[in-house]
């Protein structure tokens, strides 16, 4: 039953004070549910647009789902850096500018656009669209929109509801850090690694594990590799870790331990699939190792 059914049935037999009352608390009803089904389903998802890469990743209930390639502004300050929201979704859309017709082939913004609210233009002048030139994806060309190849667009413009959150920067961080920095609640991501030491690559079995933009490294194996020794004291269920003239003891799963006696606190180790993973950023502390992170390549490089 649609509201003009309602109000129908109202004025048939309600006396006019409480049709008034009723058909005001149906058509607010009516306005708050639709808005609340359009913030819900925009709360689990996420744009970030990195400028410095050129991509753009989708995140959708706490995972980063898919990544593509745009092109941006010609020079750095054309496309807008902040956090914005999707405010217009408009297939079609005609350049007015040379007075194109939306879905004309020669049409620069494709058949897609997403606007962007973006110091008071309301979605009218910033947008993530689709493009009349295939070839520029990828590159620094647009007048501060965000393009994508068509396929892409289409791909993404149905997934994605009004008030979707925006993230445009310029960074060397990788999606999922970009995200988290972003306040985007996370879930653990799984992915393979590699360490290097003295210049030869090591790939890793066991996967390190991404959460909440902390990077985690699975103890056992990465100890191993470093010419470590890893045994158990006894009675207490803690960890005794030898890495060069480093002593370590800890508990799994806490954020506590003694580096050759002296306390010392890092962010808790995690146990995913009956293996232990430490903070990689813990390295130094514990060990005195140093090292460099290479988000896009997952490599751990040790200096």
């Amino acid at each position: 039953m649609n509201l003009h059914e309602t109000n129908g049935l109202v004025k048939a037999w309600m006396p006019r004070g409480i049709k008034l009352v009723l058909v005001f608390l149906v058509m607010f009803t009516a306005c708050y549910a639709g808005n609340a089904s359009a913030a819900g389903s925009a709360s689990a998802d996420l744009i970030v647009v990195n400028k410095k890469s050129n991509k753009l990743g989708y995140f959708t209930n706490g995972k980063l789902e898919k990544i593509f390639p745009v092109a941006t502004g010609k020079t750095r300050s054309l496309t807008p850096e902040g956090t914005f929201k999707i405010v217009v979704k408009i297939k079609n859309r005609p350049y007015y500018k040379e007075k194109i017709p939306g879905g004309d082939p020669a049409n620069p913004l494709g058949d897609r656009w997403l606007g962007l609210e973006v110091n008071g233009t309301m979605g009218t002048t910033y947008a993530i669209h689709g493009n009349n030139n295939e070839s520029s994806i990828g590159k620094y060309v647009s007048a501060g929109c965000i393009r994508m190849h068509n396929d892409d667009i289409h791909w993404l413009y149905p997934r994605i509801a009004k008030n979707t959150k925006v993230v445009i920067t310029s960074s060397n961080l990788d999606m999922e850090s970009i995200a988290g920095k972003a306040g985007y609640k996370l879930g653990k991501t799984m992915f393979a690694g590699t360490f290097i030491i003295d210049g030869n690559p090591v790939k890793l079995k066991d996967s390190l594990l991404l959460e909440n933009s902390r990077v985690f490294i699975p103890l056992r194996e990465s100890v191993a590799v470093l010419g470590g020794t890893l045994k158990q004291e006894p009675g207490t269920g803690a960890l005794i870790i030898t890495i060069g003239n480093h002593s370590v003891t800890h508990k799994p799963q806490t954020d506590q331990a003694a580096v050759n006696g002296k306390s010392v606190t890092i962010p808790a180790s995690r146990n995913v699939d009956n293996k232990l993973m430490i903070p990689l950023s813990s390295l130094p502390g514990l060990f005195g190792l140093q090292f460099t992170y290479d988000a896009q390549t997952k490599t751990v490089t040790f200096l």
